[in-house]
């Protein structure tokens, strides 16, 4: 995958398996954990998919496979709590809320590969899912009273129908895999519904503030 694949596992090694780890470093080494968390976004920023060719390198000459699409799903669940970058600091109800419900959201997201292969628990989270999709979108509605100008609403309101766009590609890739058993489509079509959770945050932190 070359680097600016839009694969959204491509934008999601930076945050779920390269900033959990630098939290860890970060106990122990300061300064270093937070020089290298600057330049890998710095780096990342300018050559979006930096990271995820990085990861690539490094598995290959260990001469070893892994499905990363799993992989990254899985570990979003650990991975939630450790990236600021996607978390509201505003104190006001709304914003928490809409912490929560992203978080909520992801971390079900997450448990995807576990539950799978047992069908009678996958169709009570995609249940969970479902209800933390809808709680999402009204929580995005809450906040968006708060958004200085028109602009700003417009750029909110164009990432809830990106959501809403993946949310329904999301659903129709289940129905595909009760049919054709692709599991690895529905972790991909999971992580994207991730990457747009975390653009909705990311635009509501860049307009409040």
């Amino acid at each position: 995958m070359a680097m600016g694949d839009d694969s959204p596992v491509v934008s999601l090694i930076l945050p779920v398996l390269i900033r959990p780890i630098l939290a860890q470093l970060e106990k122990r080494d300061l300064v270093a954990s937070q020089t290298l968390r600057a330049a890998l976004s710095k780096t990342e920023a300018s050559h979006p998919g930096f990271t995820y060719n990085l990861v690539k390198g490094i598995m290959r000459r260990g001469d070893f496979s892994v499905n990363m699409n799993e992989s990254i799903l899985r570990l979003q669940g650990a991975s939630t709590e450790t990236d600021v970058e996607y978390r509201l600091s505003r104190s006001e109800d709304s914003f928490q809320e809409l912490n929560k419900k992203s978080a909520s959201l992801k971390k079900i997201l997450s448990r995807i590969p576990d539950e799978i292969t047992d069908r009678k628990t996958f169709l009570e989270t995609i249940k969970e899912i479902a209800s933390a999709i809808k709680k999402l979108l009204d929580a995005v509605n809450e906040v968006a009273s708060y958004l200085p100008g028109p602009a700003a609403k417009q750029a909110l309101e164009q990432r809830k129908r990106e959501f809403v766009k993946f949310s329904k590609r999301f659903s129709n890739t289940l129905k595909e895999y009760f049919k054709e058993g692709d599991a690895n489509s529905v972790f991909v079509s999971a992580l994207y519904l991730i990457h747009q959770t975390n653009m909705i945050m990311a635009t509501v932190k860049d307009k409040c503030e």
